[in-house]
C-alpha cells in the first residue's frame, strides 16, 4: 500500500482533470449551441499492402471484421473492399455533403491521395479542409522516433505537391508514444488531433509553445461497423449519432461544445450506411444554432477566442501559431510572418514595437514582385468590396473608424473619382494607414499624392503599409 500510495503522488504526464466542472464557453460563431464537425477519412490505396512495400495485406476497418494480416502475399477481398471506398463510397459521400453545402475535413493519407488526383482535385472544388493523415494507413507504435519523423515529413512534402498547400491539421489514427512530440517538433500544424478527450479543443505545452489540441471521436464513428459490439445496423448509427447531438445540443444552452463524427468511403460509403447518414445530416440542418465547420475553422477560431494561459508570446509560440495569429498583420501576406518567425524570436520581440520591427525587415527583404503583390492586396478606400465587407476584418475596422463605411452618395462618387484616378496612374491601390483618420484629411493626402512620381508613390504605399501593421500589432501585444 505504502508504494502505490507513493507511486500515485509521483509527478505524472497525464492530463486527468482537464476543464473539470467549468468548462469554457466556447462562444461559436452566430451563438451556436453546439459545433458539428465531419471527417472523412480518405485511406485507400495507403493501407497495408505487398505492392505498398509492407509486410502483409491489411488487417483493420473491413467489412472482414477480425482479418488477419496474410505475411508477404496480397489479400484480394481484402484490396477489393478498400478500393470499393475510392471508386465508389467516396462519390456517394461527396454528392451527399455537397449538395448539402456542409463543409467536410479531409483525414487524406499521403500516398492515397497520390493514387487518385481527381478525388483530390474534388475535394479542393468543394472547398473542404484536406488535414494529413499521414504517409501511409499503417500502424506506427513499433517506429522509432527518427523513422516515424521521417515518415511524417514525407506525408506533409507529397501532401503540399499533391493539394497544392501544406496541411494545417494532423491526425496520424495508429500512431505512437512519439507522435504528438514529432508533432510539436515540426512546428507547423495550426492543430493536433490524436486525442479523444474532450469535447472542446485544449491546449497543451511543447518543446516551442503552446500547441492546440483538436480532439477527434471513435466512439461518433462509422468504424464500429467494423470492430466486434459495433453498429451492425444503419438505424444503430443514425440512433447513436442523433443520442450525441441532443445531449450536446442540450447541454449548448449552457456550455456549447463540440461533436466530431468519424466517416470512411469504405464504410459509411456503402448504400445502407449512407442512408443513415443521410438522415442525420438533414436532422442537423433542421436546427437552428448549430455551426457546422471544419476542424481548421474551430481551432481557427478557439486561437481568437481562448488563448493559452500565459497568452501569445512570439518568442515562445510554435511556427504555425505565430503565423495564424499574427499572419494577417501584412494584408494577405502571410508569408511575412512566417519568414519572421524562422528568423528566430526573442523576449525582445514580445512587444509591438520589438514585432514591427523584426516583421519589417522581413517585409523589406521580399522581392520586387512579392512587394508589388502585397501592395496590390490591399483594398481600394470605400471601394466596393469594403462596402460590401468582403475584405479582412482588420481593413473593415479600420476603414470604420475613418467614416469611410458610412458615406454619403456625393463622397462615395468622390472617394470612386480619386481611387479610379490613383490607379490608372500607379497601377496599384491607394494606402493609408486611416485608423483614427477623417475623411477630409484622407481625401487631402489623395490630393497630395496623386502628382507624385511612380517610384516615389511606390515607396510611399510601403511606407504605410508598415504604418498599418504597426497599428494592428499595438492592438495585439504591449507597446
Amino acid at each position: 500500500m505504502t508504494s502505490i500510495r507513493a507511486d500515485v503522488y509521483k509527478p505524472y504526464p497525464r492530463d486527468l482533470a482537464g476543464y473539470g466542472a467549468t468548462p469554457p464557453q466556447a462562444d461559436w460563431p452566430g451563438g451556436a449551441r453546439i459545433a458539428v464537425q465531419f471527417v472523412i477519412n480518405y485511406e485507400e490505396g495507403g493501407e497495408n499492402c505487398v505492392l505498398h512495400g509492407d509486410a502483409g495485406s491489411e488487417a483493420f476497418l473491413s467489412e472482414i471484421v477480425g482479418a488477419a494480416a496474410w505475411p508477404n502475399q496480397r489479400h484480394m477481398n481484402m484490396e477489393s473492399i478498400y478500393e470499393y471506398g475510392s471508386r465508389a463510397g467516396y462519390w456517394r459521400l461527396h454528392r451527399m455533403f455537397t449538395s448539402r453545402r456542409m463543409p467536410v475535413t479531409v483525414f487524406g493519407v499521403a500516398t492515397a491521395m497520390a493514387r487518385c488526383p481527381d478525388i483530390v482535385a474534388s475535394m479542393k472544388a468543394a472547398d473542404w479542409e484536406l488535414a494529413t493523415h499521414g504517409l501511409k494507413w499503417i500502424e506506427y507504435k513499433d517506429f522509432n522516433k527518427t523513422d516515424e519523423t521521417a515518415d511524417i515529413h514525407a506525408a506533409i512534402a507529397l501532401h503540399t505537391e499533391i493539394a497544392g498547400t501544406r496541411p494545417l491539421g494532423f491526425y496520424q489514427g495508429r500512431c505512437s508514444e512519439n507522435t504528438l512530440d514529432i508533432v510539436m517538433e515540426e512546428q507547423g500544424f495550426v492543430y493536433a488531433a490524436d486525442s479523444y478527450a474532450d469535447d472542446l479543443p485544449y491546449w497543451i505545452h511543447g518543446t516551442h509553445g503552446p500547441q492546440l489540441i483538436v480532439p477527434y471521436t471513435l466512439d461518433a464513428n462509422d468504424m464500429r461497423f467494423a470492430t466486434p459490439q459495433g453498429f451492425n445496423a444503419g438505424d444503430q448509427f443514425y440512433a447513436y449519432l442523433k443520442d450525441s447531438f441532443d445531449v450536446l445540443y442540450a447541454e449548448g444552452a449552457e456550455t456549447p461544445k463540440m461533436l466530431s463524427i468519424g466517416l470512411h468511403c469504405r464504410l459509411a460509403g456503402r448504400p445502407g450506411r449512407a442512408a443513415a447518414l443521410a438522415r442525420f445530416l438533414d436532422y442537423v440542418q433542421s436546427h437552428a444554432h448549430v455551426w457546422v465547420a471544419t476542424r481548421l475553422d474551430i481551432a481557427r477560431h478557439w486561437i481568437k477566442t481562448h488563448p493559452p494561459v500565459g497568452g501569445y508570446l512570439p518568442s515562445k509560440m510554435p511556427r504555425a501559431l505565430f503565423v495564424e495569429r499574427f499572419g494577417d498583420i501584412f494584408e494577405h501576406t502571410p508569408i511575412i510572418a512566417e519568414q519572421t518567425h524562422r528568423a528566430g524570436l526573442t523576449a525582445l520581440h514580445d512587444t509591438a514595437n520589438g514585432l514591427h520591427s523584426a516583421m519589417v525587415r522581413a517585409m523589406r527583404a521580399l522581392p520586387p514582385d512579392a512587394k508589388r503583390a502585397l501592395i496590390n492586396a490591399h483594398p481600394d478606400l470605400a471601394g466596393r468590396l469594403a462596402l460590401q465587407k468582403h475584405v479582412t476584418a482588420d481593413s473593415l475596422l479600420e476603414q470604420g473608424t475613418a467614416g469611410l463605411d458610412r458615406l454619403q452618395p456625393d463622397e462615395l462618387a468622390t472617394f470612386t473619382a480619386y481611387n479610379d484616378a490613383y490607379k490608372a496612374r500607379f497601377a496599384f491601390p491607394f494606402i493609408m494607414a486611416v485608423k483614427g483618420r477623417s475623411k477630409a484629411e484622407i481625401l487631402a493626402a489623395f490630393e497630395r499624392r496623386l502628382p507624385n512620381a511612380p517610384e516615389a508613390e511606390y515607396e510611399a504605399a510601403l511606407a504605410e503599409i508598415e504604418r498599418i501593421a504597426a497599428l494592428r500589432l499595438r492592438d495585439r501585444l504591449p507597446t
